[in-house]
């Protein structure tokens, strides 16, 4: 009776904790309150100390917390954070995107032709508009931060406007959105590596064979993976590469059938513990006094024109032109105002652009501004975006639409 008891009170406080979990607007929903509550605190009394926090690093010997430089591990919270934590993540996307590629939405070329396009022009036209703000000055370097889009933010807009959008137009933004991701990660790979260390760049590559080995010979016992993987982190840490791309490269190695039980185990301490502290220590930012001045730079031109006008227009114009060439045809229940509309809601820049903010610049106060910025553009593209849809007429499945 006590045990039933209990078990009933029990699933009276966690199943609506559960419910909400499984929600497709879960994640994007607590990343914005952590995103207030950080920005809130970061700008609040106590901003010295909750700021100094995420940059320093407890020493359980001394008991005291304290700042140093060392090759060999991170030292902050913010690094162990970005560096480590955030391996996890990009595990996780690494393996969509492999499962997508051999037996998704992204296995043929029929299939994959007009998100992979549609990803390449949201990826272009976004780093052209921040170049054309920011070419030729110091700032140039954070082209990188426009480019990419929220899945976790993009979907829980889509998902808000319930059946007013076809779920094959909610495929294709998760397509995108994860071409999307890859093209971010090799931007992160190769044009945010500052400098070298050949020595551990050569020993992580030799580590790498290892568990490309493991999948060759077919090999399931995933522990055999996730040792040498942890090598291949620390190596690449070291390297100059940045740490979290050895989730990425972990990920492509991983047995197929194993994919789908790791995804699922990951998901909700990945979406609901890493990707919140992450929100947490990267929008712990002090605002300036003036903060309609401080937006008043390229940088902030460059982000925000990059994301509300250069996604949606790239991704229109080459999809428009992959479909007047007939090398594709609109998802299904999909018209171009409702591919526009998308396109807006693809603005949603939020973790990969904030991401690379912190690598495209080593000035603290760019960094903030870059952050900043991404806010105020991921807003306004969510908000247009959920508006300009909600206001258009659902296309009926009966009716065909006019591609060509």
């Amino acid at each position: 009776m006590i045990k039933e008891s209990i078990r009933n009170i029990r699933e009276s406080l966690l199943s609506p904790i559960y419910r909400f979990m499984k929600d497709s607007r879960a994640v994007g929903i607590v990343l914005l309150a952590c995103t207030v509550a950080s920005m809130i605190l970061a700008n609040s009394a106590y901003q010295t100390e909750y700021v100094n926090f995420w940059n320093t690093l407890f020493d359980p010997v001394g008991g005291h917390h304290y700042q140093y430089r060392s090759l060999l591990l991170p030292n902050s919270y913010l690094l162990w954070i970005n560096d480590g934590a955030m391996v996890l993540f990009f595990f996780m996307v690494g393996m969509e995107i492999k499962r997508e590629l051999t037996v998704g939405e992204l296995s043929s070329f029929s299939r994959s032709i007009l998100p992979a396009l549609a990803a390449i022009g949201g990826m272009i036209f976004p780093a052209l508009i921040f170049t054309a703000f920011n070419g030729g000055t110091p700032n140039a370097g954070g082209w990188g931060i426009p480019m990419a889009t929220d899945i976790a933010f993009s979907l829980g807009i889509l998902s808000l406007l319930g059946k007013r959008v076809p779920v094959s137009l909610k495929i294709f933004l998760m397509a995108l959105a994860i071409i999307d991701d890859l093209g971010a990660i090799l931007t992160i790979a190769i044009f945010y590596t500052p400098h070298l260390e050949i020595k551990y760049l050569l020993v992580g590559g030799a580590v790498f064979l290892i568990p490309l080995l493991l999948n060759m010979l077919k090999v399931k016992r995933l522990l055999f993976y996730y040792i040498p993987g942890v090598v291949l982190w620390y190596c690449l840490f070291n390297s100059g590469v940045h740490a979290t791309i050895a989730g990425v490269l972990l990920a492509f190695c991983i047995p197929m059938e194993k994919i789908s039980d790791i995804i699922h185990d990951l998901h909700d301490p990945v979406n609901f513990i890493i990707m919140p502290v992450f929100a947490l220590a990267n929008t712990a930012i002090q605002l300036p006094g003036d903060i309609l001045h401080a937006l008043n730079n390229t940088i902030s031109y460059g982000v925000i024109a990059g994301l509300v006008l250069g996604k949606p227009l790239g991704i229109f114009l080459f999809c428009f032109a992959a479909v007047k060439l007939k090398l594709a045809k609109l998802p299904a229940r999909t018209g171009w105002p409702q591919l526009l509309g998308m396109g807006l809601i693809a603005g949603i820049g939020f973790t990969m652009s904030i991401f690379i903010s912190s690598l495209a610049y080593n000035e603290r106060e760019n960094q903030i501004i870059a952050i900043i910025s991404v806010i105020a553009a991921s807003l306004l593209a969510g908000i247009a975006g959920f508006i300009f849809l909600r206001l258009l007429k659902p296309l009926p499945a009966s009716v065909k639409k006019v591609s060509h």
